[in-house]
């Protein structure tokens, strides 16, 4: 089974594999070198991007657009629910609050990945290309280990490819993901621990089975998913973004930008890496505390390998409670590089975040998402984002992801007995409280 669409090449010594299929009966371990981590490389030039740049969005239905730069020989086997071509929305009143708080003007797109039209998530798109791949290569087992957002993605996905999907979520993982996994059929062992526990009992349970396992965050699936969301911001706006914001657990988004970057080299695609600013919940916080470290010793030698491990994080957004972070090398490079930065947000603020967003823009976000945009003020507070740039805002999932989440956002309710406990109530009043509890 070999191709001419694309190998996969060891990022540690170069050597190159045919395919996926042969990849995964290497047990996705280069032979050559025993690293463990390949990029997807295409030996065609990216000009062609050019001829999808014109696609309206009634079109572009999902990342699939872009068939022709993804990993995949046959398209019969693409596994869809027309994720990724999400629709960018400028949120005025984001720009507003940056010019009358700091006096900067600013344009703000946000990709609100809630839109995706598997789960509703930032996963479905790699989701999506790893269940049409490894319905190609045959794989009939396939193990993940998730905080909740992949475990999720990956079991609807894998369901629809007929493949039978085993899941390791932490203790803290959410009861809605849960039970999504259970619905589609899959299994999900709910692991007495957090997510390094599970990753470790995952890891364990594919060995013991002979079964493949996901790669993580640089897993060329995931990477090579990603990377689409950089052609829709060139379809949709017709030039990279200034500056790029995320909450940060693993940090597949950076890569992938990267790697989308990288792949276009010589095209009319290629350009300036966005400035990354990544944000972490200060409850679960251990790349931004290295990011500062390494600032406070003027990134002496090691401050790209120096990071704290955060045992069973107390955050209340499980999606982001990474406390061993491993990509924290690749990621703290990439963003030095880009210019960037990784800043923590005050998690007791998600609530009232989320209740301002929804109250401006009349969108429910959840907690990964109020993270993303608590980040954002960050960044304005602490003058990373200067007057005249783009900003580009990657928020996760809805609120309808975390029931328990939305619970917490009421806000206006008035338990009444009598009629004259039922008083007025003075909708544009709440916008000055709501923006006195932000600042």
């Amino acid at each position: 089974m070999q191709n001419n669409k694309f190998t996969l090449k060891c990022t540690k010594c170069g050597y190159e594999i045919d395919n996926f299929k042969l990849w995964f009966e290497l047990n996705q371990v280069c032979p050559k070198c025993g690293a463990k981590h390949v990029e997807a490389i295409y030996p065609f030039k990216y000009d062609g991007l050019s001829d999808l740049m014109d696609t309206p969005n009634n079109l572009a239905e999902s990342i699939w657009l872009y068939k022709d730069f993804l990993p995949l020989d046959n398209d019969d086997n693409i596994i869809s629910c027309k994720e990724g071509a999400i629709p960018l929305e400028r949120w005025t009143f984001l720009e507003d609050f940056a010019r009358e708080q700091y006096g900067i003007n600013i344009e703000t797109q946000v990709y609100r990945n809630d839109l995706n039209g598997g789960t509703g998530t930032f996963k479905d798109t790699a989701a999506s290309l790893a269940a049409s791949v490894l319905k190609e290569a045959g794989v009939k087992n396939y193990v993940v280990a998730s905080t909740g957002n992949t475990a999720t993605a990956f079991g609807k996905y894998l369901a629809m490819a007929g493949i039978n999907a085993y899941i390791f979520m932490p203790i803290d993982a959410l009861k809605a993901s849960e039970a999504a996994i259970n619905a589609f059929g899959q299994k999900v062992f709910r692991v007495q621990g957090d997510y390094s526990k599970a990753k470790e009992l995952a890891a364990q349970f594919a060995e013991k089975h002979g079964y493949l396992m996901t790669g993580g965050n640089v897993d060329p699936l995931r990477v090579e998913a990603k990377k689409t969301m950089v052609y829709e911001w060139y379809r949709q706006l017709g030039k990279l973004p200034d500056v790029y914001v995320q909450a940060l657990s693993g940090g597949t988004g950076p890569i992938a930008i990267e790697k989308a970057l990288k792949d276009a080299e010589g095209t009319q695609f290629a350009g300036k890496m966005p400035r990354q600013i990544l944000v972490q919940p200060d409850k679960c916080p251990p790349m931004a505390l290295a990011w500062e470290n390494a600032i406070k010793n003027n990134f002496a030698e090691g401050w790209d390998i120096n990071f704290p491990i955060i045992e069973n994080p107390p955050t209340v957004v499980p999606t982001l409670a990474t406390g061993k972070p491993g990509t924290y090398p690749i990621i703290s490079r990439l963003v030095k590089k880009s210019g960037g930065s990784i800043i923590q947000m005050e998690e007791a603020k998600i609530y009232d975040i989320s209740r301002w967003v929804a109250f401006e823009q009349k969108v429910a976000m959840g907690p990964a998402s109020a993270v993303c945009l608590g980040g954002f003020l960050n960044a304005l507070k602490l003058g990373l984002i200067k007057d005249g740039e783009t900003v580009l805002i990657n928020t996760g999932e809805g609120v309808a992801r975390a029931p328990e989440f939305m619970e917490e956002l009421i806000y206006t309710t008035t338990e009444v007995n009598t009629l004259d406990d039922c008083v007025l109530h003075d909708r544009d009043g709440l916008k000055t409280i709501l923006l006195k509890k932000l600042l």
